[in-house]
């Protein structure tokens, strides 16, 4: 026996069926999915079976199933999906009774729809895109997309296709109007979305950073605000922002507001003893027509007082609070000096003051009316008894 085995034309006979036989299993292995097909979800889908001959019944199964979905097989062995949903998807096998002929996997989607784009311009050397889509696909897209200013040739914007954005860096500021147009395509169609922008209407700067507000030592109506430009702001480039400081009691309604071109303020008429809100935001200062940027976060501080509890922090993190609602700060053991009338104690001497200049005034009007009044009311009583004398003098008989 071990010399049979060992003979050439039995080692012929084993070599011939091992290869005949392997390329055999690997072409079931790697037909298990031999492509994937799209479909338009809410239509019909025709599956094609392959190798099937017409009249030889064939077999079509769904991720292993034989329960389909609503369907029909055609005499050639395809398979009709009629109105297909979601639940229609996976991997559909066709089989006759020679075992496997094809399998595919199928996904449904919708065609891409006309996108929503949104633009944001931080400075005059940035513009982003970002977009959302108005019709949900379910399929996998690529995104291709150009920027260009009037007149000029078109440009690629850097894509982040994870993210649904671009980028476009240097643009032409100058010009007016810029165009970008975002092309979505999948693998039930391609559609292509324009807009016009015009840049230095969009330009809107980010909000001003290290935003830090304290009280001042020795003035209670005073605070002090301090900030940085945006980081995303290029200031070498001699471009400016104009600042925008807004601020108020707590409780109040009404902002005061300031507008400097400087990188600090210092308020001068704040509540004594109150609690403040402080907000800062920022423009271009050459460009009119840009935006502002969103305001920082409030900032609650109170000036200096010479109460002041030291184990109170000047400043705060930012709170948001109800424009109409009061805030009510919890008491503490401090005794506090009770003042009625807001302001420094230099102004409370000039208040008195003025209170008895007036009153002195006010004495001396009435006085001298009283004069006046006393007076004439004795003129009027001499007349009365000159009068009286005349009518005597004439009723005595010569």
């Amino acid at each position: 026996m071990p010399s049979l085995l060992s003979s050439p034309a039995c080692l012929t006979v084993i070599w011939f069926l091992s290869w005949s036989l392997c390329p055999s299993h690997a072409q079931i292995g790697t037909d298990e999915v031999s492509g994937v097909q799209y479909g338009r979800l809410e239509s019909n889908v025709t599956l094609e079976c392959g190798r099937s001959e017409i009249g030889i019944p064939v077999e079509w199964r769904h991720n292993h199933s034989s329960v389909l979905p609503w369907h029909k097989v055609t005499s050639d062995g395809r398979l009709v999906l009629l109105h297909v949903n979601q639940s229609a998807q996976g991997n559909y096998s066709c089989y006759d009774n020679s075992g496997l002929l094809r399998s595919v996997r199928l996904r449904l989607g919708h065609p891409p729809g006309l996108l929503s784009i949104s633009c944001r311009v931080p400075n005059h050397t940035h513009v982003h895109f970002s977009w959302r889509e108005s019709v949900k696909t379910f399929l996998p897209a690529e995104f291709n997309a150009t920027f260009r200013g009037k007149g000029q040739e078109g440009r690629p914007c850097i894509m982040d296709i994870t993210n649904r954005h671009c980028d476009v860096h240097n643009p032409a500021f100058w010009l007016t109007i810029h165009m970008l147009s975002v092309t979505e395509t999948n693998a039930l169609g391609s559609q292509s979305t324009s807009i016009h922008v015009k840049l230095h209407e969009l330009l809107k700067p980010d909000p001003p950073e290290s935003v830090f507000v304290k009280e001042i030592e020795g003035f209670p109506m005073r605070l002090m605000v301090t900030w940085q430009y945006p980081s995303t702001w290029q200031r070498e480039n001699a471009f400016i922002l104009l600042f925008h400081i807004r601020y108020k009691p707590c409780g109040s309604k009404v902002w005061s507001e300031i507008f400097t071109e400087e990188d600090e303020v210092v308020i001068s008429d704040a509540l004594a003893d109150h609690l403040h809100q402080v907000q800062v935001r920022a423009r271009d200062n050459m460009n009119s027509e840009s935006q502002w940027s969103e305001w920082t976060k409030q900032h609650l501080v109170r000036p200096w007082t010479a109460h002041t509890n030291p184990d109170t922090p000047e400043d705060t993190e930012p709170l948001d609070y109800d424009d109409d609602l009061f805030i009510t700060e919890p008491k503490t053991s401090t005794m506090k000096t009770p003042n009625t009338v807001p302001g420094d104690e230099g102004n409370l001497g000039l208040v008195i003051l003025l209170v008895l200049f007036s009153v002195f005034i006010l004495t001396t009007v009435l006085s001298l009316i009283f004069i006046v009044w006393m007076r004439q009311r004795r003129h009027e009583h001499a007349t009365k008894q000159e009068l009286a004398s005349m009518v005597k003098m004439k009723s005595i008989p010569i």
